[in-house]
Parts: C-alpha cells; sequence; structure tokens
C-alpha cells in the first residue's frame, strides 16, 4: 500500500516470472517457441519484468516490463515466457521490440484481438513505452512500475 501511495502500481494480469522454464537461445528472438492450445478460446492478460535488449546504437542493457493482452487460443505461458527470455542478447530499439513480440504471437496463434506493450526503465531521463494493438481501444495508462 506504501508503494501505491506513491503512483507506483502493479501491471495487468498474471505475472508469468516464477514459472519453471529451461532456456538455451539468448542470442536471438525464437517465436518458434511461442505455442498455443486452439482447443481453448480464453481472454486474458499476462506480464512479464524480464524482458531485455541491447540498444542497437550503445550496446547498453535496456530491461522492460511486457504486457500481452489478447483474446484466442490459450498462449502457453512458459512458451511465453522463454520467448521473452530469448531477447536478452539482441539488438534492437524498444519500439521495434514490441512490435517484434506482437507479430509473432499474431502469426503464430493468430489471436482474435491482440494488444502488446512495454514499460521500461528509463535511461537518460526518457520514458519509452510502445504500445502495439490490433484493435481500437484506449491506452494504456501511463503509470509507473516498481521497476522504473
Amino acid at each position: 500500500k506504501e508503494v501505491e501511495a506513491e503512483g507506483v502500481v502493479a501491471l495487468p494480469g498474471v505475472c508469468i516470472d516464477d514459472l519453471e522454464i529451461s532456456v538455451s537461445n539468448y542470442e536471438h528472438p525464437r517465436p518458434e517457441l511461442l505455442r498455443c492450445d486452439d482447443s481453448r478460446v480464453v481472454e486474458e492478460s499476462v506480464h512479464s519484468h524480464l524482458l531485455k535488449s541491447n540498444c542497437p546504437v550503445t550496446s547498453q542493457p535496456d530491461w522492460g516490463s511486457v504486457v500481452v493482452e489478447y483474446r484466442g487460443a490459450a498462449l502457453d505461458h512458459a512458451s511465453l515466457l522463454e520467448y521473452i527470455v530469448s531477447f536478452r542478447q539482441h539488438s534492437d530499439f524498444h519500439e521495434q521490440c514490441v512490435e517484434r513480440i506482437f507479430m509473432d504471437v499474431w502469426t503464430r496463434c493468430k489471436p482474435i484481438k491482440l494488444s502488446v506493450y512495454a514499460r521500461y526503465t528509463r535511461r537518460g531521463g526518457l520514458d519509452i513505452n510502445p504500445f502495439r494493438t490490433s484493435y481500437p481501444q484506449q491506452l494504456p495508462l501511463n503509470v509507473r512500475t516498481a521497476r522504473q
């Protein structure tokens, strides 16, 4: 409650960070890791605080929290977490990472609707929080997370 009083909020949905996974590739995002169960249609929000990529200009690490909200075939949470962790050594801008996550989930799972957004830790005082959606909706609230 003290953290909330300071204007810091939790991201929506289920946090997938505590799932037990085994990751062997940190070099490139691996969309083939994403698995969906076509027999179950769900509407849910999931998030992870383990997104990390590298700035293509400075090679500095960029840490972020990513939210995936969708309706469609049930996305396997462990496979999503493995996929997110596979960005660890990838060099790209924040916006491009979110676009890639969006397109990989869109292509692999074919959801009815999908939105992906990230809240990156600030570097140089800049707040960059890219957002991509497949349907008209309000922008996510511009709130601070504990990691920012």
